[in-house]
């Protein structure tokens, strides 16, 4: 019994000395400002109708004492584009919002917009109101319209009749969209291709993809994540998985953030001013196709920038193949492999009678020994034009070819580093320098006598890509 009134009393001493403790705390006006995680949120870029994901900001009281702040709101109120919620609460305005003193609390922000054009810029800010002042923090993001592509067990997510892609819409790709046999699809200047993860395209036979981008107008075809921390980053896609006899013409695009770039297949890719960069496994991985570039940029691709087996026709001029990356520090990223050998469906070893590689006016670099390594199989050919190039390699037994004489720089220039302005991904900028040893080195081709950005090569131009 004794024990009993005990534990009754002291149950009852308990819930007085928490009232009293709760009783106790006192909530002042903030007379210091406020400090914030950041002070502006750029969101990742949101289309039509579609959430963002959901982004955070602390709030840290730096004053020894409770305060209570009496207002949080969003500037624009109820008719705001963003949706806040401030310390598990929803809304869009919050009264005398307690924060106990050394300690924060969480606004997570998201956005669900209405797009009332192609491309708009969606603005707000976080008010917060005290005696201290009125401080904010800014949320910024793009909006597009869009138009999406969802591969479902009802819909196989396909292109059956010739089609073209306007900039009107972006493309928000879910699952393979496939371009059937025999169909064209023209994609217009500007235009903007989202592929979700493990999502792609695939070119079917005989189909031909048209990427028609404009100077200062590229076609971009990219991850649908659009904050700046997946602009340099891989594996965001698949690929544009291109099968026997289709076809790509592409201009003025960049394509960047994949598994694979381009994943041909006895296939055909006439590419010029373009930008391949940023891919897990390759930005060109080809078995036994044709591809003709001209001015081309590629970098940051983990195993290889090309790879190329089982035959076919090969010709980069003025291609600036730097391979060089952070993020993929431990893969191989060798600027351009070559071998003729190849495995069938069923997994047995085949030989290519003729592969023919001919890079001319180009600079093929990175920080790894050889960036051009090739492996002809004995008793079958290759075909080397290698002219007025800058490429690194170490020797004939390590690259597989002897390049010595193949190149316009004398081998006191041999390796020597092309001075690109920036090689990493976040400021690619790979132009070379005045001093560049690649400066002054090529000979005219009448085909490529402007450069990537537009400007007239000179009689004598300077190595890649750029002028």
């Amino acid at each position: 019994m004794k024990f009993k009134l005990l534990l009754a009393f002291s149950f009852w001493m308990l819930l007085l000395a928490v009232s009293c403790n709760k009783d106790d705390i006192t909530f002042d006006e903030p007379t210091q400002p406020l400090s914030f995680s950041r002070d502006t949120v750029f969101c990742d870029t949101v289309y039509h109708q579609v959430r963002s994901e959901t982004y955070v900001v602390k709030v840290y009281n730096n004053e020894n004492k409770d305060v209570l702040i009496p207002r949080i709101n969003l500037e624009k109120g109820a008719a705001s584009l963003y949706k806040i919620n401030v310390d598990g609460k929803a809304g869009y305005d919050f009264k005398d919002v307690p924060l106990r003193k050394k300690d924060s609390l969480y606004i997570f922000v998201e956005i669900a917009p209405e797009a009332t054009g192609p491309e708009a810029i969606a603005e707000d800010r976080v008010l917060f109101s005290s005696g201290a002042g009125q401080q904010h923090v800014t949320l910024f993001s793009v909006v597009q319209d869009a138009e999406f592509f969802i591969k479902t067990p009802t819909n196989p997510n396909v292109i059956d009749v010739n089609t073209t892609w306007s900039n009107n819409k972006a493309k928000i790709i879910y699952g393979d969209l496939t371009i059937n046999p025999g169909i064209k699809l023209n994609i217009d200047p500007g235009t903007k291709v989202y592929f979700h993860s493990n999502s792609g395209m695939k070119v079917s036979d005989a189909a031909t993809l048209n990427i028609n981008g404009a100077l200062n107008n590229e076609v971009i075809l990219r991850g649908d994540r659009n904050d700046t921390y997946y602009d340099t980053i891989p594996n965001n896609w698949n690929s544009i998985r291109m099968e026997a006899n289709s076809i790509l013409n592409m201009t003025h695009a960049r394509l960047f953030g994949g598994k694979r770039g381009l994943d041909m297949k006895k296939a055909t890719a006439t590419i010029n001013n373009s930008f391949i960069h940023t891919f897990q496994d390759y930005g060109i991985y080809a078995l036994s196709s044709t591809v003709n570039a001209t001015n081309l940029v590629m970098n940051n691709c983990g195993l290889s920038c090309i790879w190329i087996y089982g035959g076919g026709y090969h010709s980069y001029t003025h291609a600036t193949i730097a391979n060089y990356s952070k993020t993929l520090g431990s893969y191989t990223r060798e600027g351009i492999f070559a071998t003729n050998e190849w495995k069938d469906d069923s997994g047995q070893t085949q030989q290519a009678a003729l592969q023919l590689l001919r890079i001319r006016n180009s600079i093929v670099y990175s920080d790894k020994d050889n960036a051009v390594h090739v492996e002809p199989t004995l008793g079958q050919q290759f075909e080397f034009m290698l002219q007025n190039s800058l490429v690194k390699y170490s020797n004939t037994s390590e690259s597989g070819y002897d390049f010595a004489n193949a190149l316009i720089v004398t081998q006191s220039d041999k390796n020597k580093d092309p001075e690109f302005i920036n090689y990493f991904t976040a400021k690619q900028n790979l132009r070379v320098k005045s001093t560049s040893p690649a400066r002054n080195k090529g000979v005219l081709i009448s085909s490529a006598n402007t450069d990537i950005v537009g400007t007239t090569r000179s009689a004598t131009p300077t190595l890649g890509a750029y002028e």
